[in-house]
């Protein structure tokens, strides 16, 4: 139907409005950058009325416009309208925000002309009909973001990270290219839905395997997950406005990637395996590594290397729909964090240093964690009894528990032997609240992508060992903070956190790799 062809427009204002500004150069700096302001609503604007068309006309596709498979198509559905609201509200506040953020500097317009391009690739990608169409947005998002990683050219530090970007970038794509080849060779058909619906069914063999395989390798690139994480930890030499672009599609890329092929993601439980370790990995250290930074924007950055890990670690359990919210959730608040950061430091250097802490010991924090344990079992059994609905497969369970690990942790500040009864009245109610928000929102997201993506598969003994993995390994990890300030002063922890504040010189070791350290440049900022 033609009306599927709709979203395509949100793209065409983007980039017809970031070719307009780069033809007509005498168009005045701040005309240019209202103007863009306007093409990011317009985007929005048509986002919002795909929504209406999905909810009115079903999912869908639309027509090709090409040839042999190969052209413009967009995919109406839950996925594809919840990414491309996401990107355009995203874009339309980032743009709103570089307009007075870079007021005055001498090269608003590149920045705002490439700003456009590199959210009109995401629009493309997240919309994507047709896998030829999804490769190239992958390629040209990754191309437009390059630039403005390189805004200030003489930056040293800049070049470093906009390089280690550009490899990691190109291996993922010769990976992505491979994998859409040996998916349209296996499946004769380069649409992505009918892709899906073959692999659903059990089709395509050994080659649909390997394809797995290779958009794992793809998404494990685009979203920062060790030992491939340093450019993110570093792009902090970027205009602030770029890093909570980044969260708009960019590098959470790798968690759409695998959400949008989730069936064929299924075929392969050794490669979930792979997405588990690696993911959960992540998403420890780069959580232990972001608690020793002493900057704000760069310990944001080490957050987003963490979050990235854990959607990873979701969509290696097969929870695609909450690996979908995750994306959603933390999009929103850490492109905030980053452009309310500033106002971050304002704030807390003009609060008075507190009173004496009530620390908890280690019988309060066992307390808690049963407490938490307690709490999560009694509202999820309370839950599926009460409205009849929600998965009962082992990986959200023990995602959930998880989860609630950090309920534990603040639960423990309340049953401290010092804590006054308010604050353990609070923590209680603020951890029964977070238990019943989370579970709610699990269940809403698992309902709204019903169809649309596929339920976690039955644990077999593989899929068993990686969920007692995954809790023992995070339990740890929360009981060790929970425990902090009872060991921190031990000689060994200040010398570990030295190291772990270097993130444990990863960065130091893809530099010589690299040779980042002694890369020359041209004066515009190119690798030469």
């Amino acid at each position: 139907m033609l009306t599927y062809l709709l979203p395509l427009l949100a793209a065409a204002a983007l980039l017809g409005m970031a070719a307009f500004l780069h033809l007509n150069r005498t168009v005045p700096t701040r005309s240019a950058a209202r103007l863009s302001e306007v093409a990011a609503v317009g985007a929005l604007l048509v986002a919002a009325v795909s929504l209406a068309v999905l909810i009115t006309q079903g999912a869908g596709n639309s027509p090709l416009i090409g040839i042999f498979g190969i052209g413009l198509s967009a995919r109406i559905d839950v996925i594809s309208m919840t990414m491309l609201l996401l990107v355009t509200f995203i874009g339309w506040v980032v743009v709103r925000y570089a307009r007075t953020y870079l007021d005055g500097e001498p090269r608003q317009t590149d920045f705002t002309i490439w700003l456009l391009a590199t959210l009109a690739a995401v629009v493309l990608l997240v919309q994507s009909g047709n896998v030829v169409q999804f490769v190239g947005a992958w390629i040209a998002t990754s191309l437009a973001l390059h630039k403005l990683l390189l805004f200030y050219p003489g930056r040293i530090a800049a070049q470093r990270a906009a390089y280690k970007k550009f490899v990691t970038a190109r291996i993922g794509d010769v990976a992505l290219v491979s994998a859409s080849i040996l998916l349209i060779t296996a499946y004769g058909t380069t649409q992505i839905s009918e892709i899906l619906s073959a692999a659903r069914l059990g089709e395509g063999g050994g080659l649909a395997i390997s394809a797995a395989a290779l958009l794992a390798l793809a998404a494990l690139l685009k979203s920062a997950q060790f030992p491939t994480h340093g450019w993110l930890t570093e792009v902090m030499e970027a205009p602030t406005p770029v890093s909570a672009l980044l969260h708009a599609g960019v590098v959470n890329g790798g968690g759409f990637l695998l959400i949008r092929f989730a069936d064929v993601m299924l075929m392969s439980p050794l490669v979930l395996a792979v997405l588990v370790a690696t993911g959960g990995f992540t998403a420890l250290f780069g959580g232990v590594v972001m608690l020793t930074q002493p900057t704000v924007k760069v310990s944001l950055a080490w957050s987003t290397v963490s979050q990235m890990g854990f959607m990873i670690l979701q969509c290696g359990l097969a929870l695609f729909p909450l690996a979908l919210l995750h994306i959603v959730a933390h999009s929103l608040y850490k492109a905030h964090s980053f452009l309310a950061a500033g106002g971050a430091v304002e704030r807390i250097t003009a609060i008075r240093r507190p009173g004496p802490i009530a620390v908890p010991d280690l019988g309060a924090v066992t307390r808690a964690f049963g407490l938490a344990i307690a709490i999560y079992g009694i509202i999820y059994v309370g839950s599926g009894a009460l409205i009849g609905f929600g998965t009962k497969s082992p990986q959200a369970v023990a995602l959930g528990a998880i989860l609630i690990f950090g309920v534990a942790y603040l639960l423990a500040q309340g049953l401290a032997d010092a804590a006054p009864r308010s604050l353990t009245r609070r923590t209680a109610v603020m951890s029964v609240g977070a238990t019943i928000a989370y579970l709610a929102l699990q269940r809403g997201s698992e309902w709204l992508t019903a169809g649309s993506l596929p339920p976690a598969p039955a644990a077999g003994p593989l899929e068993w060992a990686l969920i007692l993995l995954s809790l023992f390994s995070f339990g740890a990890v929360a009981l060790a903070q929970s425990t902090l300030p009872l060991w921190s002063h031990h000689p060994a922890a200040q010398g570990l956190r030295i190291h772990l504040s270097n993130g444990l010189y990863i960065n130091a070791i893809e530099d010589r790799l690299l040779r980042g350290w002694s890369r020359r440049t041209t004066p515009t900022g190119e690798i030469s």
